[in-house]
């Protein structure tokens, strides 16, 4: 699958933690959910075991929103949320 990661996205997974394999994986691999606008989203939870921002969590949910254009997925910005979720992988 070719994607590209728009700049914004670029910003928002440095600032959010999250790292392009997870948001290969998530594109390739995670839940299809909902997203507004014509867009479209996966998701995928990791498992993380670290620390984020002081607190430790024991996993990770990396969300890629994107649109599909000439074949290829453009990434638009990602989420990321940390708790504990069933399913990690």
């Amino acid at each position: 699958m070719r994607f590209l990661i728009v700049d914004h996205a670029r910003k928002r997974m440095v600032k959010r933690g999250a790292s392009e394999e997870e948001v290969k994986k998530v594109l390739e691999e995670g839940q299809e959910v909902g997203a507004r606008g014509g867009r479209k989203a996966k998701e995928a939870v990791f498992l993380f075991n670290r620390d984020w921002r002081g607190k430790s969590y024991p996993q990770k949910k990396v969300r890629a929103v994107f649109v599909e254009e000439a074949g290829e997925v453009v990434v638009i910005t990602v989420y990321v949320y940390y708790c504990s979720w069933e399913g990690a992988r």
